[in-house]
């Protein structure tokens, strides 16, 4: 064999060898593949998995890809129905459900994910714009408010909660049945989406606060409110029974009083009324208590001289002894009622001194 047919040889083995590989490829579990001449599908989609043929050098392949696929959309500023902006950050699975279609609408997974950032985007913001905040964050319909144990009797509407009608997850199944089907058209299956994040905006976030704050403060000006209104009928109450007591403390005590009052003239009557002498005694040691009672320095009694005041005064001299019983104060004829005149004079035994209308000192 000659040279020339040896090489020859081996450039048919090189060209059949180079043919061999380019009409077969493979298929694996996780992809699904397309098959285009000069460009355009030819043939079924080929989902099996194994060793495929297919016509060299004016056919290609084009793989998809056959698992669940991830979305993961970037924050967005919307507005919910109560017009307030947040900041919503979601997330979906998805998987290519038609090879097909999907190539000829989008031809490769980023066209697809550029498509579903415009339709999930776009219904979120829709559902967002129907629900109100409470609508989208919480869920439990049927939630109570934990109260402090001191609230619980009280009937206010502190700690109330706004009823919610529908819940977070209702509004994904809105914005998931709508989107999926939009999509079902590229030839994509939508299988779940769900909130990831929800947040206030930047620049609203310091507003919402200081509404947070000043509905705290209202809440605490109206407990303290209530706690001074409180704490003034306690007052009051106080005020009342104090006087209560005092007044029947009072009562029990003039009542102690006059009954010990009583008691004590019971006792007098009976010691003073045991002889004349007896009532004699009482009388002059009376009288002698309302002397000092009533007289003290610098003071001027007129008396008339038939007083019983006046009766132990005319009977004592000058000196402070006793005058005899039968002289009888000297007193003006034309004026037999006359009245006599006490002053206090310098203290002498008696300490005081008796003139009469005339000026005679007794």
């Amino acid at each position: 064999m000659s040279k020339a047919t040896r090489i020859a040889i081996l450039a048919v083995l090189a060209i059949a060898t180079y043919v061999s590989f380019s009409s077969i490829y493979t298929v694996s579990e996780v992809e699904q593949m397309i098959i285009t001449q000069f460009g355009k599908p030819v043939g079924a989609p080929v989902t099996t998995a194994g060793l495929k043929v297919k016509l060299p050098f004016i056919q290609d392949v084009n793989p998809i890809d056959k698992r669940v696929l991830e979305w993961d959309g970037s924050p967005s500023d919307m507005p919910t129905k109560d017009k307030l902006y947040i900041s919503v950050d979601l997330f979906a699975r998805w998987r290519i459900t038609d090879p097909l279609q999907y190539f000829l609408r989008l031809r490769d997974e980023r066209s697809a994910q550029s498509r579903l950032d415009d339709i999930l985007g776009s219904e979120t913001r829709n559902a967002v714009a129907k629900h109100e905040l409470i609508e989208i964050i919480r869920t439990t319909k049927g939630r109570s408010p934990l109260r402090d144990a001191l609230l619980v009797d009280i009937e206010s509407d502190v700690g109330a909660l706004v009823p919610i009608r529908k819940g977070r997850k209702l509004v994904e199944q809105e914005i998931f049945k709508a989107a999926a089907e939009k999509v079902r058209v590229f030839g994509i299956q939508l299988l779940d989406i769900r909130f990831k994040r929800i947040n206030y905006n930047e620049s609203v976030r310091p507003k919402i606060y200081d509404r947070m704050i000043s509905e705290r403060r209202q809440i605490a000006e109206r407990f303290l409110s209530e706690g001074n209104g409180e704490a003034a009928r306690i007052r009051g109450n106080r005020e009342r029974d104090l006087n209560k007591i005092q007044s029947e403390a009072y009562r029990e005590v003039e009542e102690i009083r006059g009954m010990a009052d009583a008691k004590a003239t019971e006792i007098y009557a009976r010691a003073y009324n045991q002889g004349p002498e007896a009532v004699a005694f009482y009388e002059f040691t009376r009288t002698m208590q309302a002397y000092e009672a009533l007289i003290a320095d610098n003071t001027t009694l007129v008396l008339s001289t038939e007083s019983d005041l006046f009766k132990f005064l005319k009977g004592m001299s000058p000196d402070g002894d006793l005058a005899p019983a039968q002289v009888p104060p000297t007193v003006d004829d034309n004026a037999p009622n006359a009245a006599a005149s006490v002053r206090p004079t310098e203290r002498s035994d008696a300490g005081f001194s008796v003139d009469d209308q005339r000026g005679h000192r007794r």
